[in-house]
């Protein structure tokens, strides 16, 4: 049998890795599609390096545009690669034009699709994430859900049970390998002249917030007054959009310390060593809890709800003085959480179930 696993961001090759690394335990005959959504292929081979994974096969290259022509330019590469190569599955993961793209290409053609990451909700129809995993949610035939909630969500819109499987979510395995391999290469927190323990971290980068500029400024003058109430330095590593908007705003952050964009390596030990990470990320959301480290959500929703259940998480919102208070309530908790998304062994599940079902 051959897999497809499709892709285009760097988030889907860090959740992608632990399967990709399974794929080649077993030998199994499978290729990498890189659509290049956000990033050309070229700029993140060195991911692939990093990370240690093969090569992509493909890569599309279609770089940034609309949501339509992105997601059409995808359509038509995918399908094309698929005819020729007829793939048994294809594997997508999260909520990316590419996992929709992915899906659709497949689903056309007759194509088993196994969506990883399956059954998240922010129940946001505004962000174009939640519409993409509804989508291929919709249309998948092995959904990989990370927890038991996200199972009970797919069961509540109809989605066969025989089609989902509890597998815990492959950032798990992704943050203990990747978290390893880490420590082999050099020290970003060294590197930035900053004491574990003793900075915040920052990312901010969604378009519902950078785009929309009373958000952005509230939440840049939340992290401000977090710098001056605490005292500690605050590291935002800043994405080249949301630098482009803060131009554009004439937004001029103080006492903030802004980076250029890490390497997943690099971003990995400073998310491990911060004392805090405020965030609009999803994924953070995960990796902080994995890593025993508070995180406050610069966001009015999650789709990772199992993080706010377990305390590793609290949402803040844009208000500036809600920020700096929902900082201070992290501070205080405990970080002896329990880890919600699996033991880190999602990886071989997902191929071991794929194997059998295809089988």
């Amino acid at each position: 049998m051959k897999f497809s696993i499709v892709l285009g961001t760097r988030p889907e090759i860090i959740k992608m890795s632990p399967v990709i690394r399974e794929c080649q335990r077993l030998n199994l005959d499978f290729f990498i599609l890189h659509t290049g959504q956000h990033y050309s292929y070229n700029m993140d081979q060195t991911f692939f390096e990093q990370l240690k994974l093969p090569d992509a096969k493909y890569n599309l290259d279609i770089g940034s545009g609309s949501h339509a022509e992105q997601t059409g330019k995808m359509l038509i590469g995918i399908e094309k690669i698929l005819l020729k190569e007829q793939p048994d599955a294809v594997l997508v993961e999260g909520d990316t034009n590419s996992t929709l793209a992915g899906a659709l290409a497949a689903t056309k053609l007759h194509i088993k699709i196994g969506h990883i990451e399956a059954g998240l909700r922010s129940y946001d129809r505004k962000m174009p994430e939640e519409i993409n995993r509804l989508l291929v949610d919709h249309c998948s035939d092995f959904l990989f859900a990370p927890t038991k909630k996200a199972k009970k969500i797919l069961l509540g819109e109809g989605i066969e049970e025989k089609k989902i499987f509890v597998t815990g979510n492959t950032v798990v395995d992704a943050v203990f390998e990747n978290f390893e391999i880490s420590k082999q290469s050099q020290n970003a927190v060294e590197q930035l002249d900053l004491q574990k323990g003793k900075y915040f971290l920052a990312t901010v980068h969604r378009q519902e917030n950078v785009d929309d500029e009373n958000r952005f400024r509230r939440i840049v003058e939340g992290l401000e007054k977090v710098k001056d109430k605490f005292g500690i330095p605050l590291i935002y590593p800043i994405h080249p959009h949301a630098k482009k908007r803060l131009r554009e705003f004439k937004i001029k952050p103080k006492n903030l310390k802004l980076v250029e964009p890490l390497n997943y390596l690099s971003f990995l030990q400073l998310e491990g060593n911060a004392k805090l990470v405020l965030t609009d990320s999803g994924g953070v959301q995960e990796e902080t809890c994995i890593l025993k480290v508070p995180c406050v959500t610069l966001r009015d929703n999650t789709e990772r709800p199992e993080t706010l259940d377990v305390g590793s998480n609290i949402i803040a919102g844009t208000n500036p003085y809600e920020i700096v208070e929902k900082t201070q309530m992290m501070l205080n908790r405990s970080n002896n959480w329990k880890n919600p998304f699996g033991k880190g062994d999602a990886g071989f599940k997902i191929v071991d179930i794929l194997r059998k079902k295809l089988e």
